[in-house]
């Protein structure tokens, strides 16, 4: 890429998200927009800007995988929902990451793969081969887990001269999220607690999966070796009727779900994360109030709240549109948090 030229950028996908993301590659300077795939029908053949009500680009929105895949661009915004919310399991998105790198684009992704480490060797492996084919890079920001559970306590160990027990508690209120493919196919609001305890199968699996990775890659930068990731799951129903921007959460339809993940050594929990979701939380008492908790307990105790964040769509689309330079400039392979250089409290784990 020449010296000052403008990083060419693809969105993938166009939701709550994606339509953040897209706004802000319009507006960053130093970004160019390149393509734009898209999964509505509706959404076929719009200029890019018409979707985010800003004036003509000039780049047409595809569903033409093959099209993207040929474009000459620097990165991808890679945010559409989780596979298994199609029907397919996690080797689709694997997959279409790997063909993304191979063709030449750096990946920025959404969809997990904060610390790909968590999957096993095999997925590593086609990844780090798609990365050398395509002289490329991927890195996984997430969205929910991301940042609160894996950057910020890695950050704030690097004040510890001892940790004994992380803890993380994330709890978000999803009255205003417009999408219900999140909010009712993904969350499960809205359902009757019998659809609800069936659809959340897959899900659980996928939690499962995201979660344990921001667990597994803090322990590993504090040198722990974890035994298990631990999950379990409970749900609440709604006592009376109410809306939301998703739709109707009716009387005795599921209206909140709580999470923890633990990550267990001998047993005991080296870091535990709680999460919570609510269709209001001003109609559902149960379970924490929004915000984000962040306790270390160790020498010295640490705790750190964050009350509100007002847009967590927008929050997630700028934590992936900010690292768009640091991954284009980066070495070909997958680049996690840990290599990046802030202090950790690595070595500082007394375990009891």
């Amino acid at each position: 890429m020449p010296v000052n030229a403008p990083i060419r950028v693809v969105q993938w996908a166009t939701g709550s998200i994606g339509r953040y993301a897209l706004r802000s590659v319009l507006n960053r300077p130093g970004l160019q927009l390149a393509g734009v795939l898209v999964y509505d029908p509706d959404k076929t053949g719009k200029d890019a800007g018409e979707l985010v009500g800003m004036p003509p680009t000039g780049v047409t929105c595809t569903d033409d995988v093959d099209q993207v895949l040929s474009l000459d661009a620097d990165c991808v915004l890679h945010m559409p929902l989780p596979a298994f919310s199609f029907g397919t399991d996690q080797t689709s998105d694997v997959e279409t990451i790997c063909a993304l790198l191979a063709s030449g684009k750096n990946v920025i992704t959404t969809t997990g793969f904060v610390y790909p480490k968590s999957y096993g060797r095999g997925v590593v492996e086609r990844v780090e081969a798609a990365c050398a084919a395509g002289d490329t890079t991927l890195h996984g920001t997430g969205i929910n887990p991301g940042f609160m559970s894996d950057f910020l306590p890695l950050a704030l160990t690097g004040l510890s001269d001892r940790v004994d027990h992380i803890y993380v508690r994330e709890s978000s209120d999803f009255r205003g999220h417009p999408s219900r493919q999140v909010v009712v196919d993904l969350v499960g609001f809205t359902r009757s607690a019998k659809d609800y305890t069936a659809a959340v199968r897959p899900y659980r699996m996928f939690q499962r999966s995201l979660f344990a990775e921001s667990v597994q890659l803090v322990a590993d930068a504090l040198d722990v070796r974890l035994d298990e990731v631990e999950e379990s799951d409970d749900f609440e129903l709604a006592t009376r009727e109410f809306e939301i921007a998703a739709g109707t959460v009716r009387e005795g339809t599921v209206c909140a779900s709580r999470w923890v993940f633990s990550g267990l050594v001998r047993g005991r929990p080296f870091m535990t994360i709680e999460v919570v979701y609510k269709a209001d939380a001003a109609r559902v008492p149960r379970w924490p109030d929004p915000g984000f908790v962040l306790h270390i307990e160790g020498v010295p105790h640490m705790t750190l709240s964050v009350d509100e964040v007002s847009h967590g769509p927008a929050a997630a689309a700028a934590h992936a549109i900010n690292a768009i330079p640091a991954v284009c400039a980066a070495p070909p392979g997958i680049r996690t948090l840990l290599d990046l250089p802030f202090a950790t409290g690595r070595g500082r784990v007394r375990l009891r």
